[in-house]
């Protein structure tokens, strides 16, 4: 069974995957800032600590409770993600940073801690969007999402060359619509074609497998162009 690291774990596809993986017999790591919904489950394959990865003493927990009690992970999900709708004139550089603190700075502090516990056949996933995609549909308001979606997709690609021989494996997920809260308070009333639940089981099933045959790789995982 498997040690596995959720962030962005309160809500969504991060809430589903942490109860599909417990459900499965796998240890859960679940990190977020509000742990109620997790502990409310009170599964006994799940942990959870109340993590935010913008803040250095949050990942020096992590760390303390990594060397304390896993010594090991196998798999790290860099789901976690903030999204600001609001055109480029409209978005202050403090929220374009604090969007690029949790989608990029937060991906980089928490695998970084992460990786002194993962092997060689271990796996880093990380959640991005169809909209950080090169030549992909674009829309107007998420300047500072998208391109901070963009950055993970980069960041995967260097970090897979710079440990191929040691490991772990790093693949990144670019993810159409997904019918989420997050979307809902981005985007009101509108019908995402695929659900939490069924995204959480394709990155779960990715996660155990992929890195099988896959180092270094964007996975474009939509059934519509955005």
């Amino acid at each position: 069974m498997a040690k596995v690291i959720i962030t962005g774990s309160s809500r969504g596809i991060g809430f589903e995957m942490a109860k599909l993986f417990a459900d499965a017999g796998h240890s859960v790591l679940a990190l977020s800032r509000n742990v109620n919904p997790i502990t409310e489950l009170n599964h006994k394959n799940i942990q959870a600590f109340s993590f935010d990865l913008a803040l250095s003493a949050d990942l020096d927990k992590l760390d303390a409770f990594l060397k304390a009690e896993w010594k090991e992970v196998d798999i790290l999900i860099n789901n976690a993600g903030k999204l600001v709708n609001k055109s480029f004139l409209e978005t202050s550089i403090e929220e374009f940073k604090e969007v690029y603190d949790v989608n990029v700075f937060g991906v980089a502090a928490v695998t970084k801690a992460a990786l002194p516990f993962m092997k060689k056949d271990s796996h880093v996933v990380t959640i991005s969007s169809m909209g950080g995609v090169q030549g992909s549909a674009k829309f107007p308001g998420l300047s500072a999402y998208s391109s901070s979606k963009g950055a993970v997709i980069t960041m995967t690609e260097l970090l897979a060359e710079e440990f191929k021989e040691s490991g772990p494996s790093f693949n990144v997920l670019a993810l159409g619509a997904v019918q989420t809260e997050m979307l809902e308070e981005a985007f009101p009333g509108y019908q995402a074609p695929v659900t939490a639940v069924q995204m959480a089981n394709y990155i779960m099933n990715f996660s155990l497998t992929g890195q099988a045959l896959y180092n270094g790789k964007l996975l474009q995982v939509s059934s519509s162009t955005p």
